[in-house]
C-alpha cells in the first residue's frame, strides 16, 4: 500500500516562479505512474529505495534510467514519461511541481533538461540540504504562498549548487542583462500594443538576434512570453478585483474580449468566467 501526501499550491499571481503541487510518497513494490505528459516541471528526489524512469528525449526514442537513493529526476513540460518503483526496494521520494518564466533558466544552470533529466549530487551534504528544503515545503501546505515561493527559490539554489552537472556560463551576464531589460520593458508596457521590433530596439539588438537570445534564455519566443505575462496579470486581476472581464481584458493588452477569451482558455483550459468563479478571493454582489 502506498503512503503519500499531496497538496495544491493556491496562488497564481507570482509570475516568475510558481508552485503547482508538492508532496512525498512511499511507493508500494512496482507502483508506477504513466505514461503521462506534464504541463509543468516536476522534480523528484529519491530519499530511499530504487526505481526507474522511462523518459522521451528530443529527436530519439525513450531512454530508461535506473535510479537509487540520493539521486533525482526531472520531467519537463510536454515530455512523455513513466516511472516505477523497484520490486524489492520500492522507493520513497519527495517532489515539487513548478513553473514560471525563469524556471527553465534555473534548471539549465543545474545542467538539467529533457536530454539530461537525472540529478546526481557532487556531495551528499548538499543533497541532504536540498532534500530538507523539499520536505519542508511538502510538510507545510498551509504556509502562505510567499513563504512557500521563498522555499522554492531556496530549493532551486540548492539544486544548482549541489548538481554534478551544474553549468558554468561566465559569458552569460551581458546576455542576461539584455533579457532582463526586455522583461522589465514588457512588464511596464504590456497594457498596450507591443511588437518584437520595439522590444528589441529598447535592448539595442537586431530583431532576429534578440528573438534567438530570448528563446534560449526563457525557453519561449518573446511573443509567447508577452502573452503569458498578459494572461497572468489578467488572472491576478480576476482573482483579486471586481473589475469586469471586458475591462480586465482591455487593461491587459486585449482590446478585443473574444481574442482574450480564446487566448485565456488555451492557456488555462477554461474560460475567464469559469476561472474567476473557481478562484475569486472576493464577493461579487
Amino acid at each position: 500500500m502506498n503512503e503519500y501526501s499531496v497538496s495544491i499550491f493556491p496562488n497564481e499571481s507570482l509570475l516568475d516562479l510558481r508552485l503547482f503541487q508538492f508532496g512525498w510518497e512511499q511507493c508500494a513494490p512496482l507502483h508506477s505512474f504513466g505514461p503521462f505528459v506534464r504541463n509543468h516541471y516536476l522534480f523528484h528526489y529519491i530519499i530511499s529505495g530504487r526505481g526507474f524512469l522511462d523518459a522521451a528525449v528530443e529527436d530519439g526514442p525513450a531512454r530508461r534510467y535506473d535510479l537509487e537513493a540520493g539521486q533525482g529526476f526531472l520531467i519537463c513540460p510536454g515530455q512523455v514519461n513513466t516511472y516505477s518503483a523497484d520490486q524489492n526496494q520500492p522507493w520513497k521520494y519527495v517532489w515539487l511541481e513548478f513553473d514560471g518564466l525563469r524556471a527553465r533558466g534555473y534548471l539549465s544552470a543545474a545542467g538539467l533538461g529533457t536530454d539530461q533529466p537525472i540529478y546526481r549530487p557532487k556531495n551528499m551534504a548538499l543533497a541532504e540540504e536540498m532534500k530538507d528544503i523539499m520536505l519542508y515545503v511538502a510538510d507545510h501546505p498551509t504556509a502562505s504562498p510567499l513563504h512557500l515561493i521563498g522555499y522554492l527559490c531556496l530549493f532551486l539554489d540548492a539544486l544548482i549548487q549541489s548538481s554534478a552537472t551544474r553549468q558554468e556560463t561566465p559569458g552569460a551576464k551581458l546576455q542576461e542583462f539584455y533579457i532582463q531589460e526586455a522583461v522589465n520593458f514588457m512588464e511596464l508596457n504590456y497594457q498596450r500594443e507591443l511588437t518584437v521590433e520595439e522590444i528589441a530596439s529598447v535592448c539595442r539588438l537586431n530583431r532576429s538576434y534578440f528573438s534567438k537570445l530570448f528563446k534560449e534564455n526563457k525557453g519561449c519566443p518573446p511573443q509567447e512570453f508577452l502573452i503569458r505575462l498578459r494572461l497572468s496579470k489578467a488572472a491576478e486581476m480576476m482573482k483579486t478585483t471586481s473589475a469586469s472581464i471586458g475591462d480586465i481584458s482591455a487593461s491587459c493588452g486585449y482590446p478585443n474580449q473574444l481574442h482574450f477569451s480564446r487566448a485565456f482558455r488555451q492557456r488555462y483550459g477554461v474560460s475567464p468566467r469559469e476561472w474567476r468563479s473557481q478562484n475569486k478571493l472576493y464577493r461579487i454582489d
